[in-house]
């Protein structure tokens, strides 16, 4: 029987960037967005605020771009704040990469494994399902749903009781599935 496991962010992701006020390194996302339009030409910011001092900061979303070429429904969305559009603008590699940024998922997910049954199962099979790319330690999440420590979860990934297609020593992000031999 094949159990399926859902990884669901619970909040927006911090965004790790050096503070100019106060050098924290930690920005809360503030759902809302900074829209100036010059002529026929558009920029749009995410707003950020310091964890620490609360200075903000503005992570680049578009930059000089001709109005006609930004999607209707982007503007709006733009315009309504919309806090959808902020966790797709997070998620965007463009943009974290153009404004040197990056997320910390610490505390902005939640495993949901369907029940406790499992945890007494001899084998499980389960699909874990990724709702969001969030950057997990697969060893991490496993331990959590099967109620394990971690030790215990890599002492059986090393005896070839934990199997995968994925290598579960690193950070996963995309699906995956795993079969564990009690």
């Amino acid at each position: 029987m094949l159990d399926n496991w859902a990884v669901t962010p619970t909040c927006l992701p911090l965004v790790r960037r050096r503070c100019h006020t106060c050098a924290s390194e930690r920005f809360r996302p503030s759902g809302k967005f900074r829209v100036n339009a010059n002529h026929k030409v558009i920029d749009a910011w995410l707003l950020a605020l310091c964890t620490a001092c609360g200075a903000t900061t503005k992570i680049t979303v578009l930059e000089r771009r001709n109005v006609r070429s930004v999607r209707p429904e982007m503007l709006d969305s733009l315009h309504a704040n919309d806090v959808d559009l902020t966790a797709e603008l997070l998620q965007d590699p463009v943009i974290r990469h153009r404004n040197r940024i990056a997320l910390d998922w610490d505390h902005a997910w939640r495993l949901n494994t369907g029940g406790s049954d499992h945890l007494t199962r001899e084998v499980i099979d389960v699909s874990v399902r990724f709702l969001a790319r969030i950057p997990v330690r697969a060893l991490r999440l496993i331990a959590e749903g099967c109620g394990l420590p971690r030790a215990e979860a890599q002492r059986l990934l090393v005896a070839g009781r934990l199997v995968s297609a994925v290598d579960l020593s690193g950070r996963v992000f995309d699906d995956f599935t795993f079969t564990l031999k009690r």
